[in-house]
This record gives structure tokens, C-alpha cells and sequence, in this order.
């Protein structure tokens, strides 16, 4: 047993470390062809409503740190989103990356960006890409 514990704590330290991109509060976007449908499914989970409201079409729904967002004939699909400078209770955050900051990372991995942010701007913006099994994900930054 100790020699399990041992070789666990050595694999653990020897892995090299990743650069840890924090890319804000997390969430899935999702696509809804009836959003009251949706929102008594949803509450049935546990979930309650944290933003939006019906006449918008849309409900942010929150189930303790867990966000999704219904909407309502706003896009096709479903959308993987995260919001630089927010936590998961839509708080800013003192010190976060620049949603320009994240894409010159992101381009600097080869990542290819589906639009993106005007570097030569400051403070909201986003950029859109997918996973290479065509996921969409959206990089939100509201401040």
C-alpha cells in the first residue's frame, strides 16, 4: 500500500505542469425549442433561475456552481461558454486574462479561431472556435 501511495505521489510530482489558462466562469448555452418547457425541466433538477427572464427569451439557470443557459431561437446548436472576468455567480473577478490576452495564447498554440476579438479595442468582446469534433465554444468577456 505504501508503495502504491509512493509511486502515486511521484507520478503526480514528476508530471510536467500545463499552463493553466483560467478561462472564467464556465457554462453550456443551450438551444431550446421551448424555453417555459425547458425551464420547468430544468427546475425539476434542482436548478433555479439566476438572470434572463421568459419575455427575453432566454434563462441563465443556476444549480449550486453549475450555469446553463437556455435560449430560445438565439442560435442553432449548443455552445460551451466561459466569461473571462466572471465566477460562476456572474462576480467579477479582481484579476483575470484579457479575453485579447487568452486569443494571442490560443493563436500561439495553433488554435484556429472561428471570429475574433479586435486586438486594438479594450473591454467586451469574443471569439468563437471549436473542438475538433466541431463543439462550439464561446469566449464571452462582459467587462
Amino acid at each position: 500500500m505504501i508503495v502504491l501511495a509512493a509511486t502515486f505521489c511521484l507520478g503526480f510530482l514528476s508530471h510536467p505542469k500545463t499552463n493553466n489558462m483560467n478561462l472564467g466562469a464556465f457554462s453550456m448555452s443551450l438551444s431550446v425549442k421551448d424555453l417555459k418547457a425547458s425551464q420547468e425541466f430544468y427546475e425539476n433538477l434542482g436548478f433555479t433561475v439566476f438572470g434572463g427572464g421568459l419575455e427575453k427569451r432566454y434563462l441563465i439557470m443556476k444549480n449550486g456552481n453549475a450555469l446553463i443557459g437556455l435560449f430560445q431561437g438565439m442560435f442553432k446548436g449548443n455552445i460551451i461558454t466561459f466569461n473571462p472576468g466572471w465566477d460562476e455567480n456572474a462576480k467579477e473577478v479582481a484579476e483575470f486574462k484579457d479575453i485579447r490576452e487568452i486569443q494571442k495564447y490560443l493563436k500561439s498554440k495553433a488554435v484556429k479561431l472561428t471570429t475574433e476579438a479586435d486586438e486594438t479595442t479594450k473591454g467586451p468582446a469574443s471569439i468563437f472556435l471549436s473542438d475538433p469534433d466541431g463543439n462550439v465554444i464561446l469566449l464571452d468577456q462582459h467587462r
